[in-house]
């Protein structure tokens, strides 16, 4: 799997605080053992590079690591449901049939992959909104995916 970037996690935090508060965010992380301190966070900056620390930038699996897994898995499903998550395991599918058994792009697979690609972002953007879709699948995508989903951001239109 593709690792957040220290900006790309900040963002996280930022939407996570957004939808249900800064403090009510800390708290769960409290809760699910992924901060031991109680004091209040000044800000989801603060916040997020405190967690980015605890994980090794989520590469550790460590209670901050998990704990931030499991409020970002929660918010996703809240927003798409049970039957969301399996039209999106299908799309998913599709982005899978692009790729090897070694998580490579398959020969002839360019214009499947981005298709698949965008046709994945665009329902999920439809139900959590764009930024939050992005941050979502590039932590769930391999690296020559989430390489490709970076690239496409910085392409000019």
């Amino acid at each position: 799997m593709a690792h957040l970037t220290q900006n790309e996690f900040q963002r996280a935090i930022e939407i996570l605080a957004d939808e249900m508060g800064l403090q009510r965010l800390h708290d769960k992380f409290v809760r699910l053992n992924g901060l031991v301190t109680r004091r209040k966070v000044a800000s989801s900056e603060s916040l997020a590079n405190q967690l980015y620390m605890l994980s090794s930038g989520l590469r550790r699996q460590v209670p901050s690591a998990l704990a931030f897994q499991a409020i970002w898995a929660e918010s996703i499903h809240d927003k798409v449901g049970e039957e969301g998550e399996e039209n999106f395991e299908k799309l998913g599918e599709k982005v899978n049939e692009c790729l090897d058994e070694k998580d490579e792009l398959k020969a002839d697979k360019d214009k499947d992959l981005d298709a698949a690609l965008k046709e994945y972002a665009d329902a999920l953007a439809a139900v959590v909104g764009a930024e939050k879709a992005r941050i979502d699948m590039l932590m769930k995508a391999v690296p020559v995916v989430a390489e490709r989903l970076r690239a496409e951001e910085t392409k000019p239109e």
